[in-house]
């Protein structure tokens, strides 16, 4: 009699144990669950666009316009003072009309002996009917793209109205990429340790 209560009790405490023991796992698998959900962390490149690149760039603090009609010699002195290799071009009325660079400068006015105080910088610039554009909110990649299909070095950033906004380089877009790929190293280094989750590249 004796032997068979001990057996009943054993096998009520072996369920009662096993269904504790459920529960747990189940509270930690929610618990994970939850955890690792908040740390997800989505890393594209494309995610960026021109206008971030804008934001950091040395160009977004300095007025990188100059009137169509200056001589070079003007030109160079800005790009000088700036320490920048373009610039945007406006016409009379304060539009768009193009780009000049250092580019343009060293093959159109130095290599051919030209002097920069006796020329016009609509003489040597890009005319904007020429001109490779982009929108603030163009990715990254997709100004990368443009830059590299065309073999420049800048980029005139236009909005919906057709008006200049900023001017981005390719430097600007190196430094966007080289962000985020810390950023994801970052991440992927406190996943390591234990603090990240799931990542989705």
């Amino acid at each position: 009699m004796l032997s068979a209560c001990a057996s009943s009790i054993a096998r009520a405490s072996a369920r009662t144990l096993s269904h504790h023991r459920l529960q747990a796992s189940a509270a930690v698998s929610s618990h994970f669950a939850a955890t690792t959900s908040k740390r997800t962390v989505t890393s594209k490149v494309g995610d960026r666009t021109a206008e971030h690149a804008w934001n950091k760039s040395c160009y977004s603090g300095i007025d990188y316009t100059i009137s169509e009609d200056a001589n070079v010699f003007d030109m160079v002195e800005k790009m000088a003072a700036y320490d920048v290799g373009c610039l945007v071009t406006k016409d009379k009325e304060g539009k768009l009309s193009g780009v000049v660079s250092e580019r343009d400068y060293v093959t159109k006015v130095a290599l051919l002996g030209n002097s920069s105080k006796d020329m016009k910088v609509k003489q040597i610039s890009t005319k904007a009917a020429n001109l490779v554009m982009a929108r603030p909110y163009d990715t990254v990649d997709a100004c990368m793209d443009k830059m590299l299909s065309r073999d420049i070095r800048h980029l005139p950033l236009i909005d919906d109205m057709g008006q200049v906004v900023g001017i981005i380089s390719i430097k600007d877009l190196i430094k966007e990429c080289l962000d985020e790929k810390e950023h994801t190293l970052n991440q992927l280094a406190s996943f390591a340790v234990g603090e990240g989750g799931h990542f989705v590249m």
